[in-house]
């Protein structure tokens, strides 16, 4: 084609374009410009090739509505069939009105505009033609952040006009006329992050294209040869001026009438305008949905089923003209929102998140927090998800307390426990011995744990120690079972690391509660029971539509059984107990008294409270505590305008739980009831008993391997309770005997909490620490 076009093209109108296109003055000029023309016009490839255009991404809400728009350029492509005919007809009028009559260049054009620059009253012309228009801003476009780049793609040199020449001639063969305005208008800047016709409508008029008048389409036009001269926000009186020069060309190429005319050039501007500041990113979403924005933007910059690399992720989200549609139920975010919203404030010392999943599933319904989502500091807003964990922009998590018990109870019963198991449960007792995934750990300091209260003294079956949040039964029962099987099912249930990344550790104290976690994940966990053991992945995102209209893969729940439905069905079972009568959670029964189950929780000092309960159909988990698990909620503390006493304190069924019961009361409401499968003839929550146990506890002496006990009821174990008696009572652990320092753990970022209890690892128990230290984890 090379040879080819300056035939084509003929020597003096190739310098013609050259001049005219540069603004130059034409004395003088004509030699030197046909010379390196036609040499640097031959020696251009032809290969041209129409870009995709980057796009700005929608992530909407189950129900379709959108919860923000994201992009490194606010674009979205308009087919000819979506475009305003008066956008395209204004744009052709004022731009170039011969467009649908000549090639790639206008020989009259060419002629007037080196007229006009060969005058002397000092004003230039140019002579490029829309398809050459297109061209310059295909360079602009793939020239991107670049400054170098964008330098070469914008500076008037011979270069450059001959380039963008050469590519007009090709694309003119390659597409219809039709074609290349399309895409004319879709590349086209407008000011004010506004790239395309469609984001310049919505931008100045808060509409679609389509909609646009004669006069917001002449505006529009108006502003492409200059788009900040006539910048209707900057320079109104210039952008009117501007829109009826176009509106007088659109009345004389007769693409609109005079009436028309007459009305469009009478509308003021400014009464016109309808401006809608730029809305980018997650900061931008309302109703709490900010976080859950965010989570859905690292779930796609951080799986590989969006791009093999972390840049192409990042460049899919802001680039990609994704449409990402999310589990985000817009109904159960408002209740979790306005529930965490009005119960904690913004400017609390402390804060308060909630996650909501749908069992059986792992959509995450809602999520929500107390601080908004925001980068101002002196508006209490903070980017940190307290839902979610380190690498998902969380914190490093916080103790969940007494509702890891559940875990314990779970990985106890599938190995084959029956919630008729009794031990003695005193008010304080030593660690007793525990089986490891690596050998054994022996309590040769001392360690001791200690219910809430000195009062609390068994014996219990598991459905009362559940309901009391026995800490000494838990602590036996773990230790039968095993600290490797607690972390199996805890790995089961979707925990494979602490909420910071690190390793579990099989430490005694592990049913108290000391190993960070997000709510995310505990949401995960009691969801697998509200499902009678089905665990499932948390999902965010339903489906992701690419640019090309077609389905991308996205991240799967792999639902999958975690435990037999009868441990499922007796954890329900034990849990339920929690919201009846004398349990810790028998105050937050909801409104319409449908069946509902439970743990509260409450870690060191007061550090964090949670509430994590749910019904057979959704899951919320509701905690409360400081964002860096500095705040201990055991002194006098005023949370949401509620005075909390040194007598009383924050605890699991008086802070979270009324957060929980508000979101949970409004979230449910006009759904239909369901009802648990439970455990017929299971032990009462409330039963005394003071009779003797029906499994005594051994001595540990009778036992020489604890935590590897054959299952109770089994007829070749004799002592099937396997735990020692304790005398002493006392609301915390006692001190243990010295231990050597532990080793030097970074600070951890907002939302962290404090190391695995603080002791350190004693000798033979590898991957793991001491007992940690309980204090008052999770009774309430």
């Amino acid at each position: 084609m090379a040879g080819h076009g300056v035939k084509f093209l003929g020597v003096s109108v190739l310098a013609g374009v050259v001049l005219a296109g540069l603004a130059l003055p034409a004395v003088g000029a004509i030699g030197l410009g046909a010379k390196n023309g036609v040499q640097n016009f031959n020696n251009i490839p032809d290969d041209f090739k129409t870009p995709t255009l980057d796009q700005a991404s929608y992530i909407y809400d189950a129900k379709g509505n959108q919860i923000a728009k994201v992009y490194a350029r606010d674009r979205t492509i308009l087919t000819q069939d979506q475009m305003s005919p008066l956008s395209r007809e204004a744009q052709v009028d004022i731009e170039d009105a011969r467009f649908y009559q000549h090639g790639a260049v206008d020989p009259k054009g060419i002629a007037r505009a080196i007229g006009k620059n060969a005058s002397s009253d000092g004003a230039s012309e140019g002579a490029s033609t829309l398809t050459q228009q297109y061209v310059k801003n295909v360079f602009i476009e793939e020239a991107g952040d670049d400054p170098v780049a964008f330098k070469a793609a914008t500076e008037k040199s011979l270069g450059r006009k001959i380039k963008e020449l050469k590519y007009a001639i090709q694309l003119e063969k390659d597409l219809t006329k039709d074609q290349i305005l399309t895409n004319y208008l879709n590349i086209t800047f407008f000011n004010h992050q506004a790239y395309g016709i469609e984001a310049a409508a919505q931008r100045y008029f808060g509409k679609s294209d389509k909609d646009l008048t004669v006069a917001e389409a002449a505006t529009l036009a108006g502003m492409v040869q200059n788009p900040t001269a006539y910048d209707p926000l900057l320079h109104p009186k210039a952008a009117q001026n501007r829109r009826d020069t176009v509106i007088d060309k659109m009345l004389e190429y007769k693409h609109i009438t005079p009436e028309q005319a007459k009305e469009a050039k009478a509308t003021q501007l400014s009464s016109d305008l309808h401006y809608q500041d730029p809305q980018n990113g997650c900061i931008t979403a309302g109703n709490g949905e900010g976080f859950f924005c965010d989570y859905v933007k690292r779930v796609v910059e951080s799986n590989p089923a969006f791009g093999s690399s972390a840049a192409d992720r990042t460049k899919l989200w802001t680039q990609g003209g994704l449409k990402i549609y999310t589990t985000l139920d817009p109904d159960k975010q408002a209740a979790a929102n306005s529930a965490v919203t009005s119960q904690v404030y913004a400017s609390d010392p402390v804060a308060a998140a909630s996650t909501m999943i749908k069992p059986g599933t792992g959509e995450i319904l809602a999520m929500a927090q107390s601080r908004p989502y925001g980068l101002d500091a002196t508006k209490h807003q903070t980017v940190v998800n307290l839902n979610v964990g380190t690498a998902m922009g969380g914190g490093n998590g916080f103790q969940p307390g007494s509702t890891f018990k559940a875990i314990v109870a779970a990985a106890a019963i599938d190995g084959g426990t029956q919630l008729s198991q009794s031990y003695p449960s005193p008010a304080k007792m030593p660690y007793p011995q525990m089986s490891t995934c690596a050998g054994t750990w022996k309590n040769t300091k001392g360690e001791t744990v200690s219910n809430d209260s000195p009062s609390e003294s068994g014996p219990f079956m598991m459905p009362e120690a559940m309901a009391r949040s026995i800490n000494t039964y838990f602590v036996s029962l773990e230790a039968d079972t095993g600290l490797c099987a607690v972390k199996q099912m805890a790995n089961k249930l979707g925990i494979k690391t602490k909420a910071s990344g690190a390793a579990l550790q099989e430490v005694p104290s592990m049913t108290l509660g000391v190993e960070e976690m997000s709510p995310l994940d505990m949401a995960g966990v009691y969801a697998s029971f509200a499902s009678r053991g089905v665990h499932c992945d948390p999902i965010a995102i339903k489906s992701v539509t690419g640019i090309d209209g077609k389905q991308l893969p996205v991240p799967q729940a792999n639902c999958q059984q975690a435990m037999q439905q009868s441990t499922a069905d007796s954890i329900n079972t034990l849990l339920k107990g929690v919201t009846e009568k004398s349990g810790t959670g028998a105050a937050l029964n909801l409104s319409d008294n449908r069946p509902i189950a439970g743990k509260t929780g409450t870690a060191d000092n007061r550090m964090a409270a949670w509430f994590d309960g749910y019904t057979p159909d959704l899951v919320d988990v509701t905690w409360l505590g400081g964002p860096d698990s500095s705040i201990p909620m055991d002194r006098n503390i005023t949370i949401g305008g509620k005075h909390f006493y040194d007598t009383d304190g924050v605890y699991g069924a008086n802070g979270p739980g009324p957060i929980w019961q508000q979101a949970m009361n409004q979230a449910v409401a006009g759904t239909p009831i369901n009802q648990f499968t439970l455990v017929p003839n299971a032990p009462s929550p409330t039963a005394s008993t003071d009779t003797p146990p029906p499994n005594p506890a051994q001595n540990p002496a009778q036992n020489p391997n604890p935590g590897q006990n054959p299952n109770p009821g089994d007829p070749n174990n004799p002592n099937p309770g396997g735990n020692p008696p304790a005398t002493n009572a006392g609301l915390i652990t006692t001190a243990p005997p010295a231990a050597p320092s532990a080793p030097s753990v970074p600070n951890p970022p907002p939302g962290g909490g404090t190391i695995g209890g603080g002791f350190s690892l004693p000798p033979g128990m590898i991957g793991g620490t001491g007992p940690g230290k309980p204090g008052k984890p999770g009774h309430h």
